[in-house]
């Protein structure tokens, strides 16, 4: 349960990047709403699963969740870039955090 509250975590991560972009957009009340929920939510979950999930390693996969994700988002929605070389460091931390995983059970 620990592992599925730490992936939602970072989900909602990259949510809050999603919505921070678009406060910083609009600047209406209905983003930075969303943003503090999403970034609420993640710290929670975050707090959550560094119970029974070593710091260091729930930290990175959080943060290698939101690296990922905002960048997927910032790429399909945003119109940042899709050269080859930033998809390949893209998928090295993809990786890594999938590799975490693996030795962290």
């Amino acid at each position: 349960m620990a592992w599925i509250a730490l992936i939602v975590a970072g989900l909602f991560e990259t949510f809050g990047v999603a919505m921070m972009n678009q406060w910083s957009v609009s600047r209406s009340w209905k983003p930075l709403s969303l943003f503090v929920l999403g970034f609420g939510a993640s710290l929670i979950l975050l707090h959550y699963s560094m119970n029974f999930i070593a710091m260091g390693t729930a930290y990175a996969i959080w943060t290698g969740i939101g690296v990922v994700g905002g960048t997927i988002v910032g790429m399909t929605f945003y119109g940042e870039s899709k050269d080859w070389k930033r998809v390949l460091f893209i998928a090295i931390i993809l990786v890594s955090v999938v590799g975490l995983k693996v030795i962290d059970g």
